[in-house]
């Protein structure tokens, strides 16, 4: 599971001019480099790179750091959930009701991402309705506020760099303005939540309009979705996993997403579906997962599971894209 870090500052220190000054970065000469500065520069690169002026200039028409970006930046509350305390809390009654209805709306645009990328329809909208709450809340920070903030902020600083200058690359190509280019504070965009590299890399114009819209068109945000799946290895008419039985016998350490074995393997071992009967295919391989160890769900995971976990690296979030989807679809 993913465990984030606290970073605490005190109060004092979460004004914008505290902000501003403690975390400066400083140049090679030891001068502290001060936000307009660092700011005109970024216009430079952008400028000299071939990004319309114009656009540059509306983009990066700030003055000081976004204080709530390096809030939550730095303050995220260390969390170690179980298993269960995770998927009570992400697929929820509310979720799954919702997304059922969503689905229902839009089944003819989730109809033509199955066609055109042949991802299955649970694995687009478990991730629609887990990113993004069915588009519902894409996050309220203008990305190249927050991405410039965190550039100059100094931790993952080069990370965050890079990101803001692939954003201004973006609005030159005309895609989005600068005032609806909105997303998380961390800079990740729109209803599938992607980053500005993943956006270059992934997005696509399904609804033929010229612009890759993952903001308001719900054909361009299921397309980039399954164009990412797809480019992630996600094999056509294959499941991402299902719920099985495990003997409380077999050894945590026979378990795990790399510990592939075939299916005719695994019920040797006495692993059986949910409902105690064998497993049709025993050619398939896959890899048994038990979160919580002995006496809690366990999931048998195919080659799709790898796929949604390259959306994020956590067997946790693939699991839920995967109940999520099977529920609402």
């Amino acid at each position: 599971m993913l465990v984030r870090r606290a970073f605490l500052l005190s109060a004092a220190a979460l004004s914008t001019g505290a902000i501003t000054s403690a975390l400066r970065p400083r140049s090679a000469h030891g001068r502290t480099q001060d936000y307009a500065t660092f700011v005109a520069g970024i216009r430079a690169d952008a400028i000299r790179q071939g990004i319309d002026a114009g656009i540059v200039q509306r983009a990066l028409n700030l003055s000081v750091p976004n204080p709530q970006v390096i809030r939550l930046d730095r303050a995220q509350p260390e969390f170690h959930l179980t298993w269960t305390q995770y998927r009570q809390r992400v697929i929820t009654a509310r979720k799954i009701a919702d997304g059922r209805a969503a689905v229902m709306a839009q089944r003819a645009l989730l109809d033509q991402a199955l066609t055109r990328y042949n991802v299955a329809q649970a694995a687009i909208a478990g991730i629609w309705g887990l990113e993004s709450g069915y588009g519902a809340h894409m996050g309220t920070f203008g990305v190249i506020d927050a991405l410039c903030t965190l550039a100059y902020d100094g931790r993952r600083a080069k990370f965050f760099h890079d990101e803001l200058m692939k954003a201004l690359h973006i609005l030159g190509m005309g895609d989005i303005a600068p005032e609806q280019m909105i997303g998380s504070y961390a800079g990740a965009m729109g209803q599938p939540q992607f980053m500005p590299s993943a956006y270059l890399r992934y997005a696509v114009d399904m609804d033929g309009d010229g612009r890759r819209d993952i903001w308001h068109s719900t054909a361009d945000v299921f397309g980039s979705i399954a164009s990412y799946l797809s480019q992630s290895g996600w094999v056509s008419d294959e499941p991402w996993g299902q719920q099985v039985t495990v003997p409380d016998t077999l050894p945590q350490a026979m378990l795990g997403r790399t510990q592939t074995r075939t299916l005719q393997e695994w019920m040797d071992a006495g692993v059986r579906q949910a409902d105690g009967s064998m497993f049709p295919r025993t050619d398939m391989r896959g890899a048994v997962l038990r979160p919580d160890g002995v006496g809690g769900e366990s999931f048998m995971v195919y080659r799709n599971f790898n796929a949604i976990r390259r959306y994020n690296p956590s067997d946790f979030y693939a699991l839920a894209v995967g109940l999520l989807g099977n529920e609402i679809t």
